[in-house]
């Protein structure tokens, strides 16, 4: 038996508590996890308190990052003892996740931890900062250059915000935060970012195009916001969007895109190539000042505080990452 916090949904309603499970109950996978630390996502909160139809099948285990040792392998990537990592592919949406203290994945799915990383600052940066990371590849990858002008991140006291400051500036990027929460300013300037504005700058309806400004973005908001980003970005400048906060709504025009030669790009952590996947950890070994995470990490509880941490995280009370240790 072990502990894990399971979602149940029947006619007495929609429930998440800590409860005993037998290993049997584990789905089906090649690659059996004694878990040593998970994390508390946005979507891990909107699947525990219910607040979003995230969850796809009941019983579930939220916890969309992993981290743990190979307790029983059936793979000939993954030994026993193996640390290893996950990030994404519907666990805890479809698939039992990570806030368990044992878990079962198919081997398709899971990384080896990379050296240089810990298996705790392995979920202080978690799906936010490996996403952070694919976003910064982009940017990269489409030719935004130090020497190109301003970064824009928006939700940037977030976790991926958090992240993704931190790894631009020490890339010598010149960052600029847009957050609600300017009681996070001296946070975010820690974090290396050169200038803070007010997220209300952003998040109401503005002109198909705006003044230049951007080399570069990486929105985590959507929206107005991302809608008004885009109308600022340089020309050829590159906009990488990975989340929203309540709407999946992009209320902008073609302008930006057909006058100015912007480059909206996607990114998609959840179905992301393994191969994507080593790069961009093999990365955050290597450009992300890992003595920033003690600011980026805001706590670590464990199991039974996952679920009242929750709706403080869906009310906006908690930044950067939360570590769960599931042996807590």
């Amino acid at each position: 038996m072990f502990k894990a916090i399971v979602i149940e949904k029947d006619d007495q309603g929609y429930r998440a508590g800590v409860q005993s499970v037998s290993e049997s109950q584990l789905p089906d996978g090649d690659v059996t996890v004694k878990m040593l630390y998970s994390t508390l996502n946005y979507k891990d909160a909107l699947a525990i308190t219910g607040a979003g139809p995230v969850v796809r099948s009941f019983p579930m285990v939220p916890g969309i990052d992993v981290v743990g040792v190979v307790e029983a392998s059936d793979s000939d990537r993954f030994k026993e003892g193996d640390t290893v990592l996950l990030n994404g592919w519907g666990v805890g949406e479809a698939h039992w996740g990570g806030l368990a203290q044992k878990a079962r994945f198919p081997a398709k799915w899971l990384i080896h931890l990379p050296e240089g990383i810990t298996p705790e600052q392995s979920m202080s940066i978690g799906t936010a900062g490996y996403t952070a990371m694919l976003c910064v590849m982009a940017l990269e990858k489409h030719g935004v250059t130090p020497d190109k002008g301003e970064i824009i991140v928006t939700g940037a006291a977030g976790g991926v915000g958090s992240v993704a400051i931190a790894i631009l500036s020490k890339l010598g990027y010149q960052v600029v935060a847009s957050t609600g929460r300017p009681q996070e300013s001296e946070y975010l300037k820690e974090l290396g970012c050169a200038e803070i504005i007010d997220r209300n700058t952003l998040n109401e309806p503005g002109r198909p195009l705006a003044k230049e400004r951007w080399a570069g973005a990486i929105d985590t908001v959507g929206s107005h916001t991302l809608a008004n980003v885009c109308a600022a970005t340089k020309y050829r400048g590159v906009v990488t969007a990975c989340g929203r906060v309540r709407v999946m709504y992009f209320p902008a025009t073609v302008a930006p895109f057909i006058l100015r030669g912007v480059s909206l790009v996607g990114i998609d952590s959840v179905q992301c190539p393994v191969e994507e996947r080593i790069q961009a950890w093999g990365r955050l070994a290597k450009d992300l000042d890992m003595s920033k995470l003690d600011l980026i990490s805001s706590q670590t509880i464990g199991l039974e505080d996952a679920v009242a941490t929750a709706s403080n995280l869906l009310d906006g009370k908690l930044r950067g990452r939360v570590v769960v240790d599931v042996n807590k």
